[in-house]
């Protein structure tokens, strides 16, 4: 539905007032839905429709029972896509109508510039759609039951990628070389025939005849490397049919798609909170609105004991990279000041806060950003802290206030977007075609029974025993499913 009138006039000052700020944003176009409609929408992932599976409408009977029932509700939802799509529910207020718009103009702004989105795809509204047609069709050919099950089994996967490989090259490019190259055998120097076992030995000839031997089958052990891109490495060696392949191929796309969201999620956030902040108090708020105003900005950030909130974290910093900036709180003198009420006055008036915000926006993603920014002081002003489960007392307790601790905390849970590395070691384990799989460990142990469904559905799409080798307990072990049973191995304590 267009907006009305009134909505469109608002759109069209909040957008001059963004534009006025500095903020560059794809073309944005708005659309005003009920809440149904935005409820499917949201259970899409923000598109207006998908390929047809059962997560989508399970995720949509949650979304509408919260509604319903006065729960939740969703005030924004906005698409990375050039032109970007933004929807605002018809039922709400004028005062939420600006306040969405604002923010998804920040939204609009870091899709376009932050690095981490730049190998994204800019046209993904029309690739979802495609994407669909093309599994609706498997669907008519193979039958849903067929299509569904495989479906599961892609999407129990979808996260063993490799996210910083559009940025990175991961492998050599091919040689070329000829295929009876490798059959020639160790060249010998030429000689009398006489000579010949004097200036050729048959010790040293077998010896590398052996080294050649062993290096060409080094060759072919694949992969060369440990592939964390499981997928990929799925869709190059498991035998599927051509339609399987091309499903992997959606879910493997997709993921690389929704990738950058996952790293940048505070930042994202973060960004778009500030700036509609920083908008709707720039002369776009009339009197009667401002109380209400205020109460819907506290909810978006406030604070619950124990949990992140991004929205708070994200423009929280960014706001005080902008005083520190601002005031030239940065720098070797600043850190060798050992004065506390020096540092508490600290302000030489530079002036660079806005400028040195936008160029966090570009080039940062969530670990980077934190890492980066988050200092003692801003850990302190903030009151943060960790915590955990005190089984004594049956609830979740303070444990500390240091601040490294709190940030190497906050860095682990957001390393690989919260997931467990898992690499591929070796595809033709013990010679027969098996996968080996390999958890790096980095503290925390697997939940066994997400890895035990895990393995099932890598066996449904490599047709052979998968091996998985992880560790519990202090102990490492492989964890192997052959398509009937499972089996749990031992192979001894970790160093």
């Amino acid at each position: 539905m267009n907006l009305t009138p009134e909505l469109d006039n608002i759109l069209q000052k909040v957008r001059e007032v963004a534009v006025g700020y500095g903020l560059d944003f794809f073309d944005t176009i708005f659309e005003l839905v009920d809440y149904n409609r935005m409820n499917e929408i949201a259970s899409y992932g923000g598109f207006p429709t998908r390929y047809p599976h059962w997560k989508f409408g399970m995720e949509f009977e949650q979304l509408s029972k919260g509604y319903s029932y006065g729960l939740q509700k969703i005030y924004e939802m906005v698409i990375n896509n050039d032109p970007c799509y933004a929807y605002l529910m018809e039922s709400n207020e004028t005062v939420d109508q600006k306040l969405v718009m604002a923010h998804v103009f920040g939204h609009s702004d870091f899709f376009k510039n932050n690095s981490w989105f730049s190998s994204t795809n800019r046209k993904a509204i029309d690739t979802m759609a495609n994407h669909g047609s093309r599994v609706r069709m498997y669907i008519k050919k193979h039958g849903y039951d067929s299509v569904e099950r495989f479906l599961d089994c892609c999407l129990s996967i979808e996260n063993l990628i490799d996210p910083y490989s559009p940025f990175i090259k991961r492998r050599k490019e091919p040689l070329n070389t000829h295929k009876d190259k490798d059959n020639k055998p160790v060249k010998k120097i030429e000689s009398k025939q006489y000579m010949d076992s004097f200036i050729n030995p048959e010790d040293f000839i077998e010896s590398q005849q052996k080294k050649l031997d062993e290096e060409k089958a080094k060759e072919k052990h694949f992969p060369e490397k440990p592939e964390k891109d499981v997928l990929l490495f799925l869709l190059e060696h498991a035998p599927l049919e051509k339609w399987q392949q091309n499903i992997l191929s959606i879910i493997r796309e997709e993921s690389y798609y929704f990738a950058p969201q996952a790293q940048t999620k505070i930042m994202n956030e973060g960004w778009a909170s500030y700036w509609h902040s920083t908008i709707m108090t720039s002369n776009i708020l009339v009197d009667s609105e401002v109380i209400d105003y205020a109460d819907h900005h506290s909810g978006t950030l406030g604070v619950s004991p124990g949990q992140i909130n991004p929205y708070k974290l994200g423009i929280e910093l960014f706001r005080d990279i902008e005083d520190r900036w601002n005031k030239g709180k940065f720098g070797k003198d600043y850190d060798l000041c050992e004065d506390y009420e020096a540092l508490r006055r600290w302000d030489k008036g530079l002036g660079l806060g806005r400028e040195k915000i936008f160029e966090v926006r570009q080039i940062h993603n969530d670990i980077t950003f934190i890492d980066a920014f988050l200092t003692k002081e801003f850990v302190q002003s903030q009151k943060m802290f960790t915590y955990a489960f005190d089984r004594g007392m049956g609830t979740y307790v303070i444990t500390d206030r240091d601040f490294k601790k709190i940030k190497n905390t906050l860095l682990f849970n957001l390393t690989n977007m919260g997931q467990p590395f898992i690499y591929v070691l070796d595809g033709n384990y013990k010679n027969r075609g098996e996968l080996y799989l390999k958890h790096r460990y980095e503290g925390i142990p697997l939940k066994k029974n997400y890895a035990r469904d895990t393995l099932k559905n890598i066996n449904a799409l490599w047709g052979r025993p998968v091996n998985l080798e992880t560790v519990e307990d202090n102990k490492d072990v492989l964890i192997s499913f052959d398509g009937t049973e499972y089996k749990e191995v031992y192979m001894g304590l970790r160093k």
